[in-house]
């Protein structure tokens, strides 16, 4: 499916709500293919991000993590989101 930069801008949730639905959307600027809009599976993700060593699946046998108190280097969020985005 495609679809015009302007009109992706005038209607994004829509377009978002398809291409989370499963369908591409390729955006287009006069014409001219520029980018692509896919949906993310969210097992793939926490697949991913479990054998990137940045989440730990869920065991019965483990204590609730203490909150955090301290504060984190401003790079470990940025970091994450970086690696998010690839």
């Amino acid at each position: 499916m495609e679809v015009a930069v302007s009109a992706l801008r005038a209607e994004l949730r829509q377009w978002i709500e398809t291409a989370r639905a499963g369908q591409d959307v390729v955006i287009t600027e006069r014409g001219i293919p520029v980018a692509r809009l896919t949906g993310i599976e969210a097992s793939d993700l926490l697949m991913r991000l479990e054998r990137d060593g940045l989440l730990a699946p869920a065991s019965a046998e483990r204590e609730p993590a203490a909150p955090v108190t301290t504060a984190r280097p401003a790079n470990a969020v940025s970091g994450l989101v970086r690696r998010l985005r690839r």
